[in-house]
């Protein structure tokens, strides 16, 4: 593709709103149509980002000025977005996960295989320069054989219980995130999973038949175990730190923070003030930077790096914690 790639956004949610502002800021691509099938709100998020409002899908993907689509819709749709897009023959830019279930993963994949186009799949933490500078360290051998892979990731307070309905359980929704990180990180897939969890925060995820607190590992073929450690409450702020071990060292990342000074006086020691980001600000930077990955795989005519196999594979590995969860029994994920 040469020029500015012209996206349209399906969806007016909280990504969608993520995603607007980024494509405005990257100067390979044009937000070209914000699409919903309520005109009123396609019209809403078209006046904040600039676009066409449409409500029309056809038309949209018919539409010689749309180059490539980004799916922001409710996961349940995904599968439908990603069937029409692709027939159509445009290039996907898909947020995770995928879907809830193997077997609608799997028919995407065969709509992928039967229609290709360029996909790329949103796991944006890959993109956080932090992420990305300790698995580069991991890889290039800086902490010789890596041995062992942690992510501590919690959020400030829990969801909406309407949304955990709808949010497949913790493992799918949350913990998905930190098991692609990690297996990326590692450059392997886990053999067995074992993972607990329980409710310690909100009676009503419990009522649910699903976790706000949670602990994984994973034993990967390697033998290095990487472990998982997951809150729905935080009192303290968005908690994000990963680290990374090894026979010759160590690598770890960092909460960020909007005041870095380090206090020492009469009332404290190296004390600082609660965390105030949460994931929208914490990654800003890698939403945009997954979106320039995207841009530079349709330049350059190469598959996106982040794909729907590696969808279809933390899925696996997603389902399998949230078994061995409530079995109490190790599980190995079902990859076929």
């Amino acid at each position: 593709m040469m020029g500015t790639i012209g996206i349209a956004v399906l969806g007016t949610g909280r990504m969608a709103h993520v995603y607007g502002p980024k494509i405005n800021a990257h100067p390979g691509l044009r937000l070209e149509v914000v699409y919903n099938p309520r005109m009123s709100s396609a019209e809403n998020a078209a006046a904040r980002y600039g676009g066409r409002a449409m409500d029309d899908l056809g038309a949209v993907l018919g539409d010689p000025r749309v180059d490539a689509v980004v799916i922001a819709t409710p996961t349940n749709t995904h599968l439908e977005y990603i069937d029409k897009a692709a027939r159509a023959g445009k290039p996907i830019y898909c947020e995770k996960p995928l879907d809830h279930s193997l077997e609608r993963v799997e028919q995407a994949l065969t709509t992928l295989k039967t229609h290709p186009v360029p996909f790329m799949l949103g796991f944006n933490r890959r993109f956080d320069p932090d992420n990305l500078a300790l698995r580069n360290a991991v890889q290039t051998g800086e902490i010789g054989r890596l041995t062992m892979v942690m992510s501590w990731s919690r959020e400030p307070s829990p969801p909406p219980i309407g949304y955990v309905r709808a949010s497949g359980g913790y493992f799918v929704d949350a913990t998905i995130h930190d098991i692609d990180l990690l297996c990326w990180i590692a450059g392997e897939h886990p053999v067995e999973v074992q993972a607990a969890g329980s409710c310690m925060f909100d009676p009503e995820i419990g009522a649910q038949g699903d976790f706000d607190l949670t602990m994984t590992t994973l034993k990967m073929p390697s033998g290095a175990l990487a472990h998982i450690n997951n809150s729905r409450a935080c009192s303290y702020g968005f908690d994000q730190r990963l680290e990374a071990f090894g026979d010759k060292g160590m690598v770890q990342t960092l909460n960020h923070r909007d005041d870095n000074l380090v206090r020492w006086n009469d009332r404290c020691t190296v004390a600082r003030a609660p965390l105030r980001h949460f994931f929208l600000e914490r990654y800003d930077q890698s939403f945009y930077n997954a979106l320039d990955e995207f841009h530079a795989a349709l330049t350059s005519g190469r598959a996106p790096s982040a794909t729907a196999q590696d969808g279809q594979a933390a899925l696996a590995i997603a389902l399998a914690c949230a078994k061995s969860a409530k079995t109490g029994q190790a599980v190995t994920p079902d990859y076929t």
